[in-house]
């Protein structure tokens, strides 16, 4: 019996499936302003939501124009989504007929030089998250930084800590036991994160205008006007053309021990880059980038998982890891579903669950060079042509298909979904039966499902999302907020046009006096005093 089946028996008991039901969540989706022509809206950050520096629900991510919606932290699903659709009502209702594009690719965007870097303020704080993104502006340019995705923040429960400890040989502290474990999911994750793009990618087509004054090996199929895709493609997001940084490919993260984990990123925050230095740091009396570091930041590191901890202030992230450990996951690789107003929808979040557990309560063996080249090509091959019949991957390097690895996959998934259904429910049965089906037929992924639609009808990409687009402004337009929503959503922006006023008021602090003694404290790992974290 392998520790998965060994996990699942001692948990069947009443007491060990209340401890796995009791899981932790949040979302936060990224959405672009659109105007209503569908061009990307380039005016500021509307002050009817507050101000992006210190808004706790609603910022801005790379742009002006990319919205960012975070929910607090929730253990029932029903009141994660309906927060994130108040926080989507909100916003749509105060955007002066403004509205979202509701896919992970942009819309069409005639000159890149017309996209507006946000704005955070005044503050030291506010100019270096802006410093930060005209960085990576230079490094990789502006088009990739308007991508759109959904990151999934997952954590599970204190008592089925308490019980899996307890089950273990305790030979670490509960701390280290608990970093220990969310790794070892980290590491599975990693091992099977192609199951989420295969099941989840929805961008297998993209305007032609994204790949203007690129250059590019993929060799796209056209359709209509100025649509590109890939027959089989499930998450062009997650490709060369999306969120890859090449000059991170020399880095060795090791997700082995926390202890390696974090020296790998201390390393890599402080690893020259020829090609960045090519850029200049301050050049004509002008700051281009934060430093010339293959890692500006260590929010640079482009992964499809994190381990997270809630920093204190002037505490950057890694410095919260190693303080206290790991205290819940951040998964990356998430296209915003264009089927859903709010980009997710409940079966995917009861589908990231059971995947999540099943990765966390598997064996998971240290990963060593050879498996690491494995992961990064079965990742690639699902994301160029996932739904391509008889796609086999490598595993342990034997040759799988797909299907059949999804399929044993699923036999383990039904397992925790009987142990997560409450008595007289069958929500995470039918999750599983929902994603089965498009595991036995591609073309209900959500890749699929965009594909067939944009060849049946021979729309362009760019057209269809625009239908969705004005139809989801419809919807949220016309969704009822509670009046104590409403005044808690108004509170909340003034609250935060305050806050950044008052630190703008605060700042004395010449900004590279500024940067100094934030690089200072990165070289030493010491916390800063009162930075706020550029993200």
């Amino acid at each position: 019996m392998n520790s998965f089946n060994t996990s699942i028996e001692q948990l069947s008991d009443s007491e060990g499936r209340a401890a796995l039901q009791g899981m932790q969540r949040g979302i936060e989706r990224e959405a672009l302003r659109i105007s209503e022509s569908g061009q990307l809206a380039t005016d500021a950050h509307p002050r009817e939501l507050g101000a992006a520096l210190t808004h706790s629900r609603i910022t801005t991510d790379y742009s002006e124009s990319l919205l960012e919606f975070i929910t607090p932290v929730f253990s029932d699903i029903d009141d994660l989504l309906e927060d994130l659709t108040y926080t989507h009502a909100f916003t749509v209702q105060n955007l002066n007929q403004q509205g979202l594009w509701p896919v992970s690719m942009p819309c069409y965007v005639g000159d890149v030089s017309e996209i507006p870097i946000a704005q955070y303020g005044n503050s030291n704080s506010g100019q270096m998250k802006r410093l930060y993104r005209k960085g990576l502006t230079y490094r990789y340019g502006a088009q990739m930084q308007i991508i759109s995705g959904v990151h999934f923040n997952f954590s599970v429960s204190q008592p089925l800590w308490d019980k899996l400890y307890l089950l273990s040989d305790q030979q670490s502290s509960k701390t280290d036991f608990i970093s220990e474990s969310y790794l070892g999911l980290i590491r599975n994750y990693r091992r099977m994160v192609w199951v989420l793009p295969y099941l989840f990618g929805a961008s297998p087509a993209l305007c032609s205008s994204f790949i203007k004054g690129q250059q590019t090996d993929i060799e796209f199929e056209k359709m209509g006007k100025g649509t590109l895709y890939l027959p089989y493609a499930t998450s062009l997001r997650m490709s060369d053309l999306g969120y890859t940084n090449k000059e991170q490919d020399s880095l060795s993260i090791s997700y082995d021990s926390l202890d390696q984990f974090l020296q790998g990123m201390q390393n890599a925050i402080n690893m020259p880059s020829s090609n960045f230095e090519k850029i200049g740091v301050k050049v004509d009396g002008e700051f281009r980038q934060l430093n010339a570091n293959v890692l500006q930041i260590e929010n640079e590191f482009y992964s499809p998982i994190r381990a997270k901890r809630v920093t204190l202030d002037g505490e950057k992230p890694s410095q919260a890891l190693a303080r206290a450990g790991v205290e819940y996951i951040e998964v990356r690789a998430l296209d915003v579903n264009p089927y859903s107003a709010i980009g997710i929808e409940a079966s995917q979040v009861r589908f990231l669950d059971m995947f999540l557990l099943y990765c966390l309560l598997s064996d998971s063996p240290l990963s060593g060079e050879n498996e690491e080249a494995e992961i990064s090509a079965n990742l690639n091959r699902v994301i160029m042509e996932g739904r391509k019949p008889g796609l086999e991957l490598s595993n342990n390097g034997h040759a799988v298909l797909l299907t059949d690895w999804m399929k044993q996959m699923f036999s383990s998934l039904t397992s925790i979904a009987k142990l997560l259904d409450q008595d007289g429910e069958n929500h995470y049965r039918q999750a599983l039966d929902t994603w089965l089906a498009a595991v036995n037929d591609p073309d209900l992924t959500l890749s699929g499902r965009v594909m067939s639609h944009l060849l049946e009808s021979q729309i362009d990409h760019g057209c269809w999302v625009k239908s969705l687009a004005k139809q989801y402004y419809k919807d949220l337009s016309e969704y009822e907020l509670p009046e104590q929503v409403i005044t808690r959503y108004k509170q909340a922006a003034l609250d935060s046009l305050s806050k950044q006023a008052k630190m703008e008021a605060e700042s004395s602090q010449s900004f590279e006096a500024f940067l100094e003694d934030y690089f200072r404290d990165e070289t030493s790992n010491k916390p800063a005093q009162q930075v706020a974290i550029p993200s």
